[in-house]
C-alpha cells in the first residue's frame, strides 16, 4: 500500500486551466495542497486497481476454494449459523421446532 505521509515536498511545474486556477485563487483555495491531495487519492485508486488486476487469478482461486470447501472452522462458530460457504445452516438443514 502506498504511503505518502511525511514525504518532502518537491517543486514542479503544472499546466492548469487558467480560468479554473483564477477561480480557485478567488475562492482562497490552496492550489498546491488541493492538487497534492487529489493526486494522492488518484494514485492510491490506480494502485489498488492494478493490484486487483494482478491478483485476479489468486482471488478467483481463493473464492472458488471457499465455495467448494467452505471456511475452515465454520462449524465451530458460535456467533453465526454460517457454514462458511455462503450458505446458512437453516437453509441446508432447518432447525427442528421444539415440541410444545
Amino acid at each position: 500500500m502506498p504511503r505518502f505521509d511525511n514525504a518532502p515536498k518537491k517543486a514542479t511545474n503544472l499546466s492548469l486551466n487558467s480560468k479554473v486556477l483564477e477561480m480557485a485563487r478567488e475562492l482562497g483555495m490552496n492550489v498546491s495542497q488541493t492538487v497534492d491531495t487529489l493526486l494522492a487519492q488518484e494514485v492510491e485508486r490506480r494502485y489498488w486497481e492494478q493490484w486487483a488486476e494482478r491478483n485476479k487469478g489468486a482471488i478467483e482461486q481463493y473464492n472458488e476454494r471457499i465455495r467448494r470447501d467452505g471456511i475452515w472452522g465454520a462449524k465451530y462458530r458460535t456467533f453465526a449459523r454460517s457454514l462458511g460457504d455462503g450458505r446458512v445452516a437453516d437453509e441446508v438443514e432447518p432447525r427442528k421446532k421444539k415440541a410444545a
